[in-house]
């Protein structure tokens, strides 16, 4: 059995790259997520460079938009976790120019595992796809003190 890859995580998006949400990603989605307490919420209109056939949005943009509304919930929490497992259901094909909302909460926290859930729908609430996740905190002791040890 091959050893688990170890890579050091950084949590500071201060540069703006990540392809969901950073602002300095010229090729990125650029979502601005909004917190109400509950739920991150953010609007978008993608556009023909997103599509997979043509004027249908790829469904790993429409993955990567779901992963990242769960991601910005658990980060409005204080939380840093990495997805590890996600379930993705389209429901509908999303076209390019479509207005779209994208929200996403947390269902479950146990604090070492946190689950979430988004949904990518129309502005008259039609949901398009919709998606599960489990993430790992990557600060809780047990993942803390699993690293400790294999960096020992």
């Amino acid at each position: 059995m091959a050893d688990r890859r170890q890579v050091a995580i950084s949590f500071d998006s201060s540069d703006g790259l990540c392809f969901g949400c950073g602002q300095n990603n010229p090729v990125g989605l650029k979502l601005d997520f909004k917190w109400d307490s509950n739920t991150a919420r953010a609007e978008f209109t993608p556009d023909r460079f997103y599509q997979g056939w043509p004027g249908v949005v790829h469904g790993g943009i429409i993955a990567t938009m779901l992963d990242e509304a769960m991601g910005q919930a658990i980060r409005f929490s204080g939380l840093n976790c990495v997805t590890a497992q996600m379930q993705v259901n389209y429901k509908q094909p999303i076209l390019t120019d479509d207005n779209l909302v994208i929200t996403g909460s947390i269902s479950k926290n146990n604090r070492r595992l946190v689950e979430a859930e988004a949904k990518v729908s129309l502005p008259d609430s039609t949901v398009m796809a919709e998606g599960s996740a489990i993430f790992v905190n990557m600060e809780h002791p047990d993942i803390s003190k699993e690293k400790k040890q294999e960096n020992d």
